[in-house]
């Protein structure tokens, strides 16, 4: 299966000016972005980013031992904010630097904890998570509760300036 992650060129822009802020304690900023997903032809899914909700900062949890931990209001709101609007949910943050992100081993560990359960709330649409570099991106998309994740095989930004794969934002 093929997942294409599709974003409004200045939705991504709002996204990565946003997780450039400061935080008092933690060292990044996560957030959510709500999408539509479409199913293309056989075995693909086009992910249609929507709108952006960052991690409030009293939402974040003062854990040293990580870039940023998000406390269990955090993920309520984002679960609530899924149910409601029947959207996927997508986890996102920046690790800053130029070229192909991947996500680390604590990413990889939390994302796993915490992105099948908006199949609780959601289970008609997948669920997953990005992680941003300064001009690429990295994804993995669940498209059900008891499956593993699936690699966004290709992302793209679409507006001024147009961004495809890999080529600088």
């Amino acid at each position: 299966m093929n997942a294409h992650f599709k974003i409004r060129a200045e939705l991504l822009a709002h996204i990565r000016h946003d997780l450039e802020r400061p935080h008092p304690f933690a060292y990044e900023r996560v957030g959510f972005v709500s999408a539509a997903i479409s199913r293309i032809g056989r075995g693909s899914l086009m992910v249609l980013a929507q709108a952006y909700h960052p991690v409030a900062d009293e939402d974040y949890i003062d854990d040293p031992s990580v870039g940023a931990m998000m406390g269990s209001d955090a993920i309520r709101k984002a679960l609530q904010r899924s149910y409601q609007s029947r959207t996927a949910a997508i986890h996102i943050h920046c690790h800053g630097h130029a070229g192909r992100p991947g996500f680390s081993h604590v990413d990889t560990r939390e994302n796993a904890k915490f992105v099948p359960n908006f199949f609780n709330v959601a289970p008609h649409v997948p669920h997953g998570a990005v992680v941003l570099s300064n001009d690429s991106a990295a994804g993995d998309i669940w498209i059900g509760r008891n499956f593993e994740p699936m690699p966004v095989t290709r992302f793209s930004a679409i507006g001024a300036p147009m961004w495809l794969e890999g080529a600088r934002p």
